[in-house]
């Protein structure tokens, strides 16, 4: 049984998928605003938030390139907190939310419809396992693609954040009573099964061979960067030390955001800086068991109203260098210090 509650134009509708045998759907479509699509043209784009409090400047901007058509949130979970939120920021024809908790809602038609549909597309934050569990290798992550093909512009915030590069940490081996791999963990094992790695999920041109973090300093993410970059430059994922592949990082603080544009002329906005991070050379220690080295791997600390640019990997920007050596971090800052 097909459950759909429609009202009037500027309401909201409900739509749930097929019910099972135990009456749980298996997606949950929840709109706010016209029923009807409409018709318009959205302007490429990509909106790279670090987390925590949402920020208005990203979101208004993320509307105004939807250019007053129909907005969608995609969750693996919750409800549809952002749809106020965002009707009050924008105007817009719709703002929808989608919650696609499983593979199989991934594969049900009016999924993949509700996001050929959309002028502008928001991941949420949650857990990024469940995006990469539930949307790979389904409708979702097809549809999801011909979107940016098409110059849909996409953001994420967190978990959607993490899953926006070309690779991404998929915290598949986070454990329930400790969710958040810590930096200290991953640079003393970059192979610890804690470090979970996919290629290909989102193929977004402008960040293609990057990897992404959130929460960034305030959660001290960047040692785990670190040895998320160096894991990636392994040729074909053995764990033998060479040149490999050139994999850059980029992490987004707390409350900041960085905004690129089709050409990857980028801005930071928000309360925080981003961090856009670069190896110079080989990794020098990468194996199983063994606590990482890597030397001068180039950082780019951008402010907030600083622009950056992810084409030419430059930008107005505090300039310094990273090393680890055994598993510990050094930086040319002042005072050594990391951030």
């Amino acid at each position: 049984m097909r459950i759909l509650l429609i009202a009037l134009a500027g309401l909201s509708f409900l739509s749930n998928a097929v019910l099972n045998s135990s009456q749980t759907p298996a997606y949950k479509y929840i709109r706010a605003g016209n029923a009807a699509n409409a018709t318009s043209t959205p302007k490429a784009g990509f909106a790279l938030m670090g987390g925590g409090k949402d920020l208005d400047e990203a979101f208004r901007w993320l509307c105004e390139r939807a250019a007053g058509g129909d907005f969608l949130v995609l969750r693996a979970a919750g409800d549809d907190d952002y749809n106020p939120y965002i009707q009050k920021r924008c105007p817009l024809n719709s703002v929808a939310t989608l919650v696609i908790p499983s593979r199989a809602a991934s594969s049900d038609p009016f999924v993949a419809q509700a996001i050929a549909h959309a002028t502008a597309v928001f991941i949420a934050g949650g857990d990024q396992s469940n995006y990469i569990n539930f949307w790979m290798g389904t409708p979702v992550e097809a549809e999801l693609n011909r979107a940016i093909r098409h110059g849909v512009p996409i953001g994420g915030t967190s978990a959607g954040l993490a899953v926006l590069g070309e690779y991404a940490y998929t915290a598949q081996g986070d454990k329930p009573d400790d969710p958040n791999l810590d930096s200290k963990t991953a640079m003393t094992n970059p192979y610890s099964p804690r470090v979970t790695l996919v290629k290909g999920f989102l193929d977004i041109p402008l960040l293609k061979n990057v990897v992404t973090d959130s929460h960034f300093a305030k959660r001290d993410r960047m040692g785990r960067l670190l040895a998320f970059v160096a894991r990636l430059t392994a040729p074909d994922g053995k764990p033998t030390p060479g040149p490999g592949l050139k994999i850059r990082g980029i992490g987004v603080e707390e409350g900041a955001a960085v905004l690129v544009d089709a050409t990857g002329q980028a801005t930071v906005v928000g309360h925080g800086s981003s961090y856009f991070l670069q190896t110079r050379g080989p990794v020098e220690v990468l194996e199983p068991g063994k606590p990482l080295m890597l030397r001068n791997v180039d950082v780019q600390k951008v402010s907030p109203a600083h622009a950056f640019n992810l084409v030419t990997w430059k930008g107005h920007a505090i300039s310094y260098t990273l090393s680890v050596e055994n598993g510990v971090m050094h930086s040319t800052q002042p005072g050594g210090s990391i951030y």
